[in-house]
């Protein structure tokens, strides 16, 4: 029951949040499964293609918005590299 609790406080914190869509849920559920994957460890390391897989998202445009709105509102920490062939640092504060 642990691993749901982020995705719990995530609901909470969201509620009220007039900014958030589906598109954002999707990438912050993807994003807790993609943690889980590798032992809920925080921060994670990802390439954009793994979390979109999961988020069922295609659009690298729609990915990028909803992952930096992410960032911005305070529900993730992204640390994007410039380097293709390096992986993203995500860090979870919810």
């Amino acid at each position: 029951m642990e691993q749901l609790n982020p995705l719990t406080e995530f609901f909470r914190s969201i509620e009220k949040d007039q900014r958030i869509s589906i598109t954002h849920i999707g990438i912050f559920a993807a994003l807790l499964q993609f943690r889980a994957n590798q032992g809920n460890i925080n921060p994670i390391k990802a390439y954009r293609h793994e979390i979109m897989k999961i988020a069922k998202i295609t659009g690298p445009v729609t990915y990028h918005r909803c992952i930096k709105d992410l960032n911005e509102y305070g529900y993730i920490n992204y640390v994007p590299k410039k380097n293709r062939n390096q992986k993203s640092v995500i860090y979870f504060l919810v």
